[in-house]
């Protein structure tokens, strides 16, 4: 039975505000969670971009039995992969083996801010075939030892993760095409992927990830008035739609803008479910669920009505989702 998520969107909400949503998440019976991690919003509307990985501690702290997950961080520019596999092994052990760790390629969005350029999407794939590699053998090195690498893009000296969880930290992958899911296949415990899309799958599965879990996302809009749900979808998501070609090499909040700028209202539409009619947000969510998708998260759009929507999901979403 397919499992369904809440999303802590990092670039929407204050972090002390994504601490309290995710305890309210719990509360109201989502299965597991998923939090961005991004340096910078999307568009500047949305606002917000507080580091998600102390929210992740502060969420393992208040929450009890909801999964958290990362959706998803790149461990090739921003960050080193050695402080990646750190990170992930801290609160691994803070949320007591509820963390997983979702890896993907990154965007130039967050990762150009340090400095060190852009790679083609090529290059990208290398590095964070690397990077998994890294995570991974710091994870499964043997107690006490340390861990030497030398790559053609990254390096790491006598390395070791003091503290580690007693169950290793599952890691996924984010997939988008044929070079990706063939990475998934072969070096992740589960895929992630944004696109309800069963050839990804597919890819997957062949490459290596038979049987292994795929965790998807969907954005939503809950309102009680549909008409400020679909203009609020439309202000803070309409760069949603422009496919990860485009969405991985914009700069800044300003290019997003400007790509976005022909999106119509009825475009956001067709995708993202907007008002509080069940029957036309599971129809919008169940794609995923028709192709093989384990598990979904759910990004509900705008940072002040998060309360609102995760007390209609408790009452009215979930039990109807749970009926697929």
């Amino acid at each position: 039975m397919t499992e369904f998520g809440y999303t802590m969107m990092c670039e929407q909400s204050p972090p002390d505000a994504l601490v309290r949503d995710i305890q309210r998440a719990e509360a109201a019976g989502f299965d597991f969670s998923q939090i961005s991690d991004h340096f910078q919003p999307w568009l500047v509307e949305q606002g917000h971009s507080p580091y998600a990985w102390s929210v992740l501690g502060a969420a393992a702290a208040v929450t009890e039995r909801i999964g958290l997950m990362t959706y998803v961080t790149c461990p090739t520019i921003r960050y080193h992969p050695a402080i990646v596999a750190q990170k992930a092994a801290t609160v691994g052990i803070l949320s007591g083996g509820r963390f997983r760790l979702g890896l993907g390629a990154g965007e130039n969005l967050n990762e150009h801010v340090v400095g060190e350029g852009w790679p083609a999407v090529g290059t990208r794939h290398s590095m964070l075939s690397e990077a998994v590699d890294i995570i991974g053998a710091l994870f499964d090195a043997d107690e006490g030892a340390t861990v030497n690498y030398r790559g053609d893009y990254f390096d790491v000296e006598t390395a070791r993760l003091w503290d580690r969880p007693d169950q290793r930290v599952p890691i996924g992958i984010a997939v988008s095409g044929a070079d990706s899911c063939s990475l998934a296949g072969r070096k992740a415990d589960f895929m992630v992927a944004v696109q309800p899309e069963a050839e990804l799958g597919e890819m997957f599965d062949a490459a290596g990830g038979a049987g292994k879990g795929r965790v998807g996302q969907i954005a939503v809009s809950y309102d009680e008035d549909r008409a400020a749900a679909l203009k609020r979808a439309h202000e803070q998501f309409r760069w949603f739609g422009l496919g990860w070609k485009v969405m991985a090499d914009l700069p800044n909040p300003d290019a997003f803008d400007a790509a976005a700028q022909f999106v119509t209202e009825a475009d956001v539409e067709e995708s993202i479910p907007c008002g509080a009619d069940v029957d036309e947000f599971v129809d919008k969510i169940k794609p995923f669920v028709d192709a093989g998708f384990t598990e979904v998260g759910l990004v509900q759009i705008g940072g002040a009505h998060q309360d609102a929507f995760l007390g209609w999901a408790e009452r009215e979403l979930l039990p109807a989702l749970r009926e697929l």
